[in-house]
């Protein structure tokens, strides 16, 4: 627990400075966020990180959390999508100059990740800069998955009976589920009406119950990107993504309900 709390101070000394400076900063921790993403995969896969495809999908993932303003050099309609294709190209072309050493499988979880994780922390990044209410709209997203995440975990060891995917996580419940999304809309209200933040983000309508649809919305997203993780963890047989954050895991452990909760409010038109 002492190391948890330490490396919970630690990272939050970081990352709270980097979230309200915003710009360059927000961009740049996107970038190697995603970069460490990538590379916990790997490592959960026990491949070489040291190696030309991981090179190739590092310089893939990255182009992918780029803000889109980094890539204006680009001919005009040529987008970040269409960039990172050339990677998936040259990953597959890898398969024929490696014998298959690098195989089809190898490629498809490979690219799968880099737009998994490269596309879900460049909207940490575009949300934070956007002009529909930056800071507060990204807060807005991150207090539904805190508060749905804590929720749960609290609401299921009190009063859980049900288990919602012992497949997958076996000490996620029902009770734990519905629990944390009640929590986040409670959550959600009081920090859109009672701090006033629908004055900065003026993109989320004034509306009570839009507002309750929507973060059940995000709840449930972000719990299904929980359980993504969990699968793919269990699949390749490790506890936690990663160890560079002790006692948390790694950076896909902490933003795994994030990565499906970000774009999800680009696709609903907040940003």
């Amino acid at each position: 627990m002492k190391t948890r709390i330490i490396t919970a101070i630690v990272a939050l000394a970081i990352f709270i400075p980097i979230l309200i400076a915003g710009g360059l900063w927000i961009d740049l921790a996107a970038s190697v966020l995603s970069v460490i993403g990538l590379s916990e995969v790997y490592i959960m896969r026990k491949r070489i990180i040291v190696s030309m495809d991981f090179l190739i999908a590092a310089i893939g993932v990255l182009l992918l959390s780029l803000p889109e303003k980094a890539l204006t050099w680009l001919p005009h309609d040529f987008s970040r999508f269409d960039l990172a294709y050339v990677f998936v190209a040259l990953l597959l072309v890898l398969m024929v100059f490696t014998k298959n050493n690098f195989n089809f499988e190898d490629a498809g979880v490979t690219i799968l990740s880099m737009f998994y994780i490269g596309n879900g922390f460049h909207y940490l990044a575009a949300i934070r800069n956007s002009d529909s209410g930056g800071l507060s709209l990204l807060l807005f997203g991150m207090i539904i998955v805190w508060v749905t995440d804590s929720g749960a975990y609290f609401v299921g060891r009190k009063f859980g009976k049900h288990k919602l995917y012992p497949a997958i996580s076996p000490n996620k419940t029902w009770e734990g589920s519905l629990g944390g999304v009640i929590l986040a809309v409670v959550f959600a209200l009081i920090y859109m009406f009672g701090f006033q933040q629908y004055q900065n983000i003026p993109t989320i309508p004034q509306n009570t119950w839009l507002l309750i649809v929507i973060t059940i919305v995000l709840s449930v997203a972000g719990q299904l990107g929980d359980l993504v993780e969990s699968a793919y963890k269990r699949y390749y047989g490790v506890k936690d993504s990663g160890k560079i954050l002790p006692g948390h895991g790694g950076i896909l452990d902490r933003f795994d309900s994030m990565l499906f909760v970000l774009p999800l409010i680009h696709s609903l038109g907040f940003i």
